[in-house]
């Protein structure tokens, strides 16, 4: 068992010398032994809490991670941080508070760490936001960390009765699913009863929405940029066998710490390519092209939304998962999950295979030792693959100078272009409402802004708004574009990130009901039929950012902090500008 020489390690700050008695007492009055004081102390973070099923299950494999972190001479010191789930903040004044809490967990877990001096994390997430939450504190911190995931949820399944349209008793259910239902009940096409009946069994257990939506999505990057051990994220929530990966997790920190592997030696540029490969094979969230910019922010790595969307646009797309697709996360990894997709992408070359991983080997060693191959149903393989460009476009024009993203799995290549009218909305809930009264017609763009980071405030998700188009059968009829986001779980031509948002005076902020838009996802383009002359015109006649009500409290800090969306939207100046690391403090 290793022996830690706590002399450059930032608990001594707290456990060692004669002045730091005082602190020594309260670590035996929490029934610590004099051994146990004087071994490197590991700060396992979890986002565990009774707010949804994501959550639910992280208390349970912590314990898990402290018995790895034990078992290899370390001392587990367990917080929690917070999480809001998007699933139920959706669609409501709540969503506000998403991305927001991305900020606020690695925050939190940073002070936490900074304030107890903890050596090295195991970080544990389930929903959207606390995964790349949990990984931007790791890479601010620079200290020894491994992520796990929680775990996705187990798929629902419809009774087999005739009230229940046969689409849905076909297919294996997600959340996804009831939102999409909602549509379809406003359409008169399902009955209350059929709805009450779906409600209850479309999510049947703990863990995280079970389609290749954000949380998915971002376990998948955890394991290639990787932070966490491979295969770590497949396994579902329920599945008790999870807890091993817990305890490796825990012996794996502590062999981080001896050899000296900090987060900024796994998280490099070359490690989030690796990553941004993963998300576009997969046909993954919009969402990672917001967080893989965050994360390399907190390193001072400059990969922004076109760097990401470069790697997008020449990776192909062979992932078999929902939204776009027909599986789920526990498919996925019933058919050898990451590791085989990584195997995929490294015969075409298109994976850094000397990058350092949690496990202290590098991608290509342990790559080295999968044995499976792509099953041909869930994974194709590379070289016959669904698309052969990614599942998620980067798009640029004259309407979004700096960048849009559009998630294109499972649209047809000659689908991927849309030419209509603005339909111009000012916010998420004037939207939604015209939605559901149907006062909106077929070809038109929908147009949903005042909804950016600052703007917002809070950039929220459009899946309701989205889910209802989807359920009145007109998902494919009608585009989308916000300078706010979509969710993971969002189907149809919905173009998210418009950048500039509104609240800075970007181009959509000057449309008007009737302009022409022009979406092009294999070009790579969005435009508005207007001149610049005229853009400038109605600039100068633009009254300023739309006023909110969020004029204290958190959503107001944020506003007043975030940055724009294609660096990230991230609320401080990063690792470029920091003087020290928190680690040789």
């Amino acid at each position: 068992m290793a022996k830690f020489d706590k002399k450059l390690l930032p608990s001594r700050h707290v456990t060692e010398g004669p002045e730091r008695a005082p602190h020594r007492s309260y670590l035996y009055a929490m029934g610590l032994s004099e051994e146990e004081i004087h071994r490197p102390l590991v700060g396992v973070a979890t986002c565990w809490n009774e707010a949804a099923p994501c959550n639910i299950a992280l208390n349970r494999q912590a314990q898990a991670v402290k018995l790895g972190v034990k078992a290899a001479a370390g001392t587990p010191r367990e917080f929690t941080t917070i999480t809001v789930t998007d699933g139920i903040a959706m669609g409501h004044e709540g969503m506000r508070s998403s991305l927001a809490s991305r900020e606020a967990i690695a925050d939190t877990v940073e002070l936490t760490m900074r304030g107890h001096c903890y050596d090295a994390i195991v970080g544990l997430a389930g929903c959207d936001k606390s995964l790349p939450g949990m990984m931007m504190a790791m890479v601010r911190l620079n200290v020894p960390s491994v992520f796990i995931y929680g775990g996705s949820i187990l798929p629902g399944k419809a009774p087999q009765i005739d009230e229940i349209p046969e689409d849905f008793r076909t297919r294996d259910l997600t959340v996804q699913d009831l939102f999409e239902a909602v549509g379809r009940h406003q359409n008169k096409e399902l009955s209350d009863s059929a709805l009450d009946i779906l409600e209850r069994v479309a999510c049947p257990s703990s863990g995280a929405c079970g389609g290749q939506f954000t949380a998915n999505t971002m376990a998948c990057v955890s394991e290639a940029i990787g932070l966490a051990l491979l295969n770590s994220s497949g396994m579902p929530a329920p599945y008790e066998s999870r807890d091993q990966y817990g305890e490796a997790s825990g012996r794996a920190v502590m062999n981080l710490i001896e050899k000296g592997i900090r987060a900024r030696d796994v998280v490099t540029r070359k490690s989030l390519e690796n990553a941004a490969r993963v998300v576009a094979c997969t046909g993954g969230s919009t969402n990672a092209g917001l967080h893989l910019p965050a994360i390399a922010h907190e390193a001072g790595i400059d990969f922004f939304l076109d760097d990401v969307c470069e790697i997008f646009r020449d990776t192909p797309y062979f992932v078999n998962l929902k939204p776009g697709g027909d599986y789920v996360a526990k498919d996925l990894f019933d058919v050898g999950g990451i590791p085989v997709v990584m195997k995929e992408l490294r015969k075409a070359g298109l994976i850094h295979e000397d990058c350092i991983t949690a496990s202290g080997k590098t991608i290509g060693e342990e790559l080295d030792t999968v044995t499976r191959e792509a099953d041909g149903k869930v994974i194709y393989p590379i070289s016959a693959p669904i698309t052969k460009t990614g599942g998620v476009v980067g798009l640029k024009g004259n309407l979004a100078p700096e960048g849009a993203i559009v998630k294109v799995a499972g649209i047809p290549t000659q689908e991927q272009s849309f030419n209509g009218p603005a339909r111009v909305f000012e916010c998420e809930e004037d939207a939604f409402a015209a939605v559901q009264k149907r006062e909106y017609k077929e070809g038109e763009v929908i147009v949903i802004r005042n909804e950016g980071p600052a703007g917002g405030p809070g950039m929220r998700e459009m899946l309701a708004t989205t889910a209802a188009l989807s359920g009145q059968g007109m998902g494919k009829k009608v585009a989308l574009i916000t300078d706010g986001r979509f969710s993971g779980a969002t189907r149809g031509f919905c173009v998210g990130h418009v950048g500039p948002e509104a609240a800075y005076g970007g181009p959509i902020a000057l449309l008007k009901n009737g302009d022409m838009i022009k979406i092009d996802a294999v070009e790579g383009t969005i435009t508005v039929d207007l001149t610049d002359e005229e853009l400038e015109a109605r600039r100068k006649d633009w009254k300023g950012p739309r006023d909110t009500i969020y004029a204290s409290g958190a959503l107001w800090k944020y506003a007043q902090l975030v940055g724009k969306t294609y660096l990230g939207a991230v609320t401080h100046p990063g690792g470029k500008a920091e003087k020290h690391i928190y680690a040789d403090l």
